[in-house]
């Protein structure tokens, strides 16, 4: 699930291999159908949604609108990336459409113990040149841990690709996802889960997922921030969830950035 080539195994984006389920926590036992290709939404109905791209627009993941200055996405994606080559496009559900607004990037600050994604620490925090005018998103508080319990719905939104190694989606895409505990989430991935960093979200069964392009999107539960779409194994694989950032780790980290 990683974006891109960037991380250790498979991208993780956020285009889903199922359609979203009910808002009421869904049982982790079977995955809702129809089972490929998401549900499409918009902006307007998620206007803190904003496409990563590079200089000439290509989107290589996504982020969150936590303050109009301020992005929140994945380590992994910006590593190695320099500022002036990044933009960051709000307002706009197709990836080939021209509307929105596209904005520059004046800095990029990650998570310092940050190596690579299956290590934890994947956080990056973007600044803006110039204000972005769309609704911002609530994110997790450090106590606000009660959002992982175990069959919390979780959300998930991006532009990734609707089945492993598939073609990018032009429009935004979202699917509902049960989180999954800590212990299942080690079955699952043995010691290249860092419970104090990561949450895992998904079906035992597969089919609902976030792909490659997704990287660096929000994991919402409850309506706030919650996670940032990590890595995994593949895209809606049984037995293997998505790995998400457990944001509330972090939120300290964001905030001091959020303020800078």
């Amino acid at each position: 699930m990683f974006g891109l080539t960037r991380a250790r195994r498979t991208a993780a984006a956020v285009t889903v291999g199922a359609a979203a389920a009910a808002l009421t926590a869904p049982s982790a036992a079977a995955a809702p159908r129809p089972v490929v290709g998401g549900t499409a939404t918009t902006t307007a109905e998620y206007p803190f949604v904003m496409q990563i791209t590079d200089a000439v627009g290509a989107q290589f993941c996504g982020g969150t609108l936590v303050a109009p200055t301020k992005v929140v996405t994945a380590a992994h994606c910006v590593v190695g990336e320099i500022a002036d080559n990044m933009r960051v496009v709000g307002g706009r559900t197709r990836l080939d459409g021209t509307d929105g607004t596209v904005g520059e990037v004046s800095g990029v600050w990650f998570d310092p113990k940050y190596t690579d994604a299956a290590g934890g620490g994947d956080v990056a925090v973007l600044t803006l040149k110039s204000p972005m005018p769309y609704a911002t998103a609530s994110y997790v508080s450090p106590a606000g841990t009660g959002v992982y319990a175990p069959g919390m719905t979780a959300r998930v939104l991006g532009w990734g690709t609707t089945r492993e190694n598939g073609g990018s989606s032009d429009e935004l895409r979202t699917a509902a996802v049960p989180v999954v505990s800590d212990s299942d989430c080690r079955d699952s991935y043995g010691s290249d889960f860092v419970a104090s960093d990561m949450v895992c979200a998904g079906y035992t069964s597969g089919g609902v997922d976030t792909c490659q392009g997704d990287s660096g999107g929000p994991l919402l539960i409850g309506g706030v921030l919650a996670g940032i779409t990590s890595w995994g194994d593949g895209c809606a694989e049984a037995g293997r969830p998505g790995v998400y950032t457990r944001l509330a780790s972090f939120s300290s980290l964001v905030t001091e950035q959020v303020l800078t």
